[in-house]
């Protein structure tokens, strides 16, 4: 590694860890009144971050990022009150350190307690949104813990406007500045510098396309929070009630389409499509999705075949792979080999059959009659989220303040021996 990016991440690395030495007991006051300070900031500053964004949509453009990164990147008046309400909201979050999750008497007379303790360092890695600078600021703030967010290249004049407000929030409860750093530079060699920093950097969380999280998980040598894709399946059964499914069908592909929780694939039970047709097909097209179908389903007219591929991509895009199923236990064995447990949803009135769905798959979120962009944090009642985890250790789902917490042992005796 080149010298200048070495010494950069130990001058970052090591105000970190002394700031989150500080955070790891800051009252929850203080860390209330950071954030409300910062989301107050971003709102008096919203024309110089929009200012700052147009540079930023101006380099994407230059760039050739597709219409799906481009609208990640967008910010406006809207996004920017979506930034502040999640501020306020974390604020408003009960503390999570300190907790006591458990606890219990022994009969060799200690009394044990296991309390959430932050986790310390957390170093984010994202692209092209800008938001997440905030979210994840104020999650790892709220839980005790510094944060180094490095941020894409495309959204380096954003995050830096974003930033600055939430070093304004720190100063004016009087908490280490350093408690929430961006990396001043758009050179790829200080993500290499990160996955690295072992001595500074106790988790690493990955927020953008596969082949960053590909690289993070590849790479890291600090452990890491990350979700590779977000292959999400919508299964209509047979038992599905038709006006639900069709509403749920179109918001899950096409409210924003360059989410992680945008639905990739459509099953449908050929029960339900002897019954209704081709409607849910055919809803897609009419706005103006591009349905890649296999099977029977090719016979709609403004369908185009799927290829082999096509069932477990990410498209990220106005287009979606669909194919019929035979039963819940086909659709489920379909996730199981073509999903990247992230996100299913299950149309559906019969409760044994959605029971079946949610028992027999393991992805992080699994739904009923209800659409994959609920997959969020904010939605989930956390205030934000830093992202989507779908390992199996630590953190699953959405990560958010709580997720962000470890946990300690206080064992209390009276003068107690082991015999």
């Amino acid at each position: 590694m080149d010298g200048q990016f070495s010494d950069l991440m130990d001058d970052i690395g090591r105000k970190a860890r002394a700031a989150a030495a500080d955070l790891a007991y800051a009252s929850q006051e203080r860390k209330y009144a950071a954030l409300v300070s910062a989301a107050h900031f971003v709102w008096e500053s919203r024309q110089a971050i929009l200012d700052a964004n147009d540079e930023d949509m101006a380099y994407g453009a230059s760039k050739g990022l597709s219409p799906a990164m481009m609208d990640r990147l967008r910010l406006d008046d809207n996004r920017l009150r979506g930034i502040v309400d999640a501020l306020r909201a974390v604020a408003e979050q009960r503390d999570p350190v300190g907790r006591v999750l458990a606890e219990w008497d022994r009969p060799n007379g200690l009394h044990i307690q296991r309390v959430s303790t932050p986790l310390g360092v957390v170093g984010v890695i994202y692209e092209s949104r800008p938001n997440v600078t905030a979210d994840a600021g104020a999650l790892c703030l709220k839980a005790g813990n510094a944060v180094i967010l490095r941020g894409g290249s495309e959204s380096f004049h954003s995050s830096t406007a974003i930033h600055d407000c939430l070093v304004r929030g720190l100063r004016e409860a009087h908490l280490p500045e350093a408690a929430i750093q961006l990396v001043p530079t758009r050179d790829r060699e200080m993500v290499s510098a990160m996955l690295k920093a072992v001595e500074y950097i106790d988790v690493i969380v990955p927020r953008g396309g596969k082949g960053l999280v590909g690289l993070v998980q590849r790479e890291a040598r600090v452990p890491v929070f990350a979700h590779l894709e977000g292959i999400c399946h919508v299964y209509a059964d047979k038992d599905a009630d038709l006006e639900k499914a069709r509403r749920v069908v179109i918001n899950a592909k096409t409210r924003r389409t360059g989410v992680c929780g945008s639905a990739e694939c459509l099953l449908i039970d050929w029960k339900f499509y002897t019954q209704h047709g081709g409607v849910l097909i055919e809803d897609l097209l009419k706005a103006g999705v591009e349905v890649r179908a296999e099977g029977e389903l090719r016979k709609i007219p403004g369908t185009v075949p799927a290829s082999a591929d096509d069932f477990g991509k990410e498209f990220l895009d106005m287009i979606i792979a669909a194919k019929l199923v035979d039963g819940v236990d086909e659709a489920i064995a379909h996730i199981r080999k073509y999903g990247s447990s992230h996100t299913e949803s299950i149309l559906t009135e019969n409760d044994e059959t959605a029971a079946k769905f949610f028992q027999r798959l393991d992805s992080a979120i699994l739904m009923r009659n209800a659409s994959t962009q609920f997959a969020d944090g904010g939605e989930f009642g956390m205030g934000g989220e830093i992202g989507i985890a779908t390992g199996k250790l630590h953190a699953r789902g959405p990560v958010g303040a709580e997720q962000l917490c470890s946990f300690k042992y206080l064992v209390t005796g009276d003068g107690t021996i082991r015999s």
